[in-house]
């Protein structure tokens, strides 16, 4: 049986990486982190904001419920605080659904 190398997935994120990854600014980063407490960076001695993946996912979330959706921050605030279960819930259908798409995309363009 060979032998396989598992995908290593980092632990932390700097605030440049998760910039990175929603084609936005930094300062957005910071900003979102001010406004929603779901959102709990460490920060090192020199105040380095290090993000968890548990951070990314809730990034994804408020990213989808702001730039997608059409929410305004205070909107999307009030949706997290007064149903997070089903907030989280719906997120994650919409992002399953995106996959399964993209799937049947890549099978129709190969037929």
């Amino acid at each position: 049986m060979p032998y396989k190398e598992k995908k290593v997935e980092k632990l932390y994120y700097s605030i440049g990486e998760v910039a990175e990854l929603f084609n936005v600014k930094p300062s957005l980063i910071r900003y979102w982190e001010k406004e929603f407490d779901i959102i709990k960076p460490r920060k090192n001695k020199k105040g380095n904001r290090f993000f968890t993946v548990e951070d990314i996912e809730n990034f994804h979330m408020i990213y989808y419920m702001v730039k997608e959706l059409g929410l305004t921050l205070k909107g999307a605030k009030k949706k997290l605080k007064e149903n997070k279960e089903g907030t989280t819930q719906n997120f994650e259908a919409v992002k399953y659904l995106k996959k399964i798409r993209s799937m049947l995309i890549e099978i129709r363009e190969d037929l």
